[in-house]
């Protein structure tokens, strides 16, 4: 299951998996564009990067950077099972 993260002012989407067995999560980051999306994937917590379509090594720096900013949080609400959970929504 992927639980939503934060939409970034150009409408990138992040989110994220539940925690697997082995403490990884896959973060996903897709971007929409003319004729579909742009595409990423980064597990955590080794910041491991896969299927990049689309994206340029400066839009993977930015988004390294958001991740690594907010690492802690996203690694928590896996665990706990989304933000909703996690904030008691």
């Amino acid at each position: 299951m992927m639980y939503p993260f934060i939409q970034l002012e150009d409408k990138t989407e992040i989110v994220h998996s539940e925690a697997m067995a082995d403490g990884m999560v896959k973060v996903y980051i897709e971007k929409p564009v003319e004729g579909g999306f742009h595409s990423a994937v980064c597990y955590l917590p080794d910041y491991k990067w896969e299927e990049i379509t689309g994206f340029c090594k400066i839009e993977i720096d930015r988004y390294q950077e958001i991740i690594e900013s907010t690492a802690h949080l996203i690694i928590r609400f896996a665990r706990e099972g989304g933000f909703g959970n996690a904030a008691n929504f």
